[in-house]
């Protein structure tokens, strides 16, 4: 199977495109390919206006707009081919305080979306998730795991259009905006004796926010639609990664969040049998079947195969064989700019 899917001359649409995964994305479809529109479309016009400092391609189009308008998503969605769902309220304790505006960004918003590309008869639409999906225990994941099943489902919806849904999942992105290591450097550079951690024994899923990017992009070509891709990427013991920021700081341990884990999941055992075990990622299956389509998941749209894992197979940030030491996690680090 050999995939003909080009970015070149295709009106792409961002929605929550001022964030640091829509900047990343939009810097490198503008060096890498040739589209004839990308349009950012985000709801604060701050952000907008000092990313219009940067991007100043006569391809960028800017489109102020919230998720939770339904109208507003369909106007935006006019003669566009291709969608990435980035925007969400992520922030897990705000959730937890917050939990009817998560619900309306995450969940209302993720049927906006839906709704929008089928009613443009957009090509193809790829919604960004979390490893807090996967058996969720905080408000943040429940709702992207609604979000995940709303966008699988919607294949099953396309009648005779063109358009396709898929997930793509990943852990903690190194450096972006309000996570961890942004939140240490600040706390040294103010001049802090010591480095807070939630608990010692704490694992994360790390990649970079160009590692991200590059996995949407080739998950594009990859698609049938209905598929979650999880990436194989490392794990970081949160001391490790403190030690790696500032060695010269003793930590202290300040108790679990509300709503957080020890270990995040990325594809969980209950979801065992619909997974596919690929070179470089994980492909989880629909658990329904679409009505007009048998989909062969164990070859992708690129010619890449994969196999199943065995019954209960688990891939969570604990048990993976991939862990950073501290010199990784500071390389890592570097390559990201973080």
């Amino acid at each position: 199977m050999t995939d003909q899917f080009s970015l070149n001359g295709k009106s792409i649409l961002i929605t929550g495109g001022t964030g640091s995964f829509g900047k990343q994305y939009v810097r490198t479809i503008l060096a890498h390919h040739r589209p004839k529109r990308v349009v950012v479309y985000s709801r604060d016009e701050l952000k907008q206006f000092e990313m219009q400092q940067e991007f100043t391609a006569p391809e960028m189009r800017w489109f102020l707009g919230d998720v939770r308008d339904a109208e507003r998503m369909k106007q935006a969605m006019r003669g566009i081919d291709v969608v990435i769902h980035a925007a969400a309220l992520k922030q897990v304790p705000a959730a937890e305080y917050n939990p009817m505006e998560c619900i309306k960004t995450n969940v209302h918003g993720a049927e906006n979306v839906i709704l929008a590309a089928l009613e443009n008869n957009v090509d193809k639409v790829i919604a960004l998730s979390t490893d807090k999906a996967a058996n969720p225990i905080n408000l943040y994941g429940a709702t992207k795991l609604a979000s995940d099943k709303l966008f699988v489902a919607a294949n099953n919806m396309v009648g005779d259009r063109r358009t396709r849904f898929s997930v793509v999942r990943y852990g903690n992105v190194v450096g972006s905006r309000g996570s961890v290591v942004p939140f240490f450097r600040k706390l040294v550079a103010d001049g802090a004796k010591e480095l807070p951690i939630t608990h010692p024994d704490m694992t994360r899923f790390w990649i970079t926010l160009q590692g991200g990017v590059d996995l949407v992009l080739k998950c594009f070509h990859r698609m049938h639609g209905g598929e979650i891709y999880v990436p194989r990427i490392p794990s970081i013991r949160i001391t490790d990664l403190a030690h790696a920021i500032a060695p010269e700081l003793p930590t202290r341990v300040i108790g679990i969040r509300p709503g957080e884990k020890l270990h995040e999941i990325m594809c969980p055992a209950d979801d065992s049998h619909l997974t596919l075990a690929f070179a470089d990622h994980y492909v989880i299956g629909p658990s329904i079947r679409f009505h007009d389509a048998e989909i062969d998941y164990s070859t992708n749209r690129l010619g890449e195969t994969g196999t199943p894992v065995p019954m209960g197979f688990e891939y969570n940030s604990g048990n993976n064989a991939h862990f950073l030491d501290v010199e990784g996690i500071r390389a890592m680090n570097v390559e990201a700019g973080a």
